[in-house]
């Protein structure tokens, strides 16, 4: 289960708003193994593009160590789906094998596709897709 404080989830749906038509991306953080997020870092889709994501290099380096910084590590990547649902696409399944090889990463989606945002959350394993709870808390 992923526990997503409710500022930090609006703040990953405000993000994924702020950027249309191009899908957004981020990362985010908390403490190391753990399954609550402390902090949302949102960063540029390189690609700009509305169909598919990139992290930008040298965004991903700087965000790296403001986490380590504040005693934190990277949990994983959100990303927003434009126009279909937050599931994630075999680009997305492919990304996942290529720079998340053991599976630790969490891979939040927030689907645009109807008025209201949806926000699921995947771990993805030789090209393996699983479904993780999402559990909105309090700040």
């Amino acid at each position: 289960m992923l526990l997503l404080p409710r500022p930090v989830h609006d703040q990953m749906v405000a993000h994924a708003l702020r950027r249309l038509p191009d899908e957004a991306c981020g990362l985010f953080s908390g403490l190391y193994g753990g399954d609550r997020v402390e902090r949302f870092h949102p960063m540029t889709n390189a690609a700009a593009s509305s169909r598919v994501y990139t992290l930008d290099g040298r965004e991903l380096l700087t965000v790296e160590a403001e986490a380590d910084a504040a005693g934190l590590a990277v949990l994983g990547v959100m990303h927003s789906h434009t126009h279909t649902t937050n599931y994630p696409s075999p680009t997305d399944v492919e990304d996942a094998a290529r720079f998340d090889p053991f599976g630790a990463w969490r891979f939040v989606i927030v689907s645009l596709k109807h008025s209201a945002p949806s926000v699921r959350c995947y771990r993805i394993l030789d090209g393996v897709v699983s479904e993780e709870e999402v559990r909105i808390g309090k700040g």
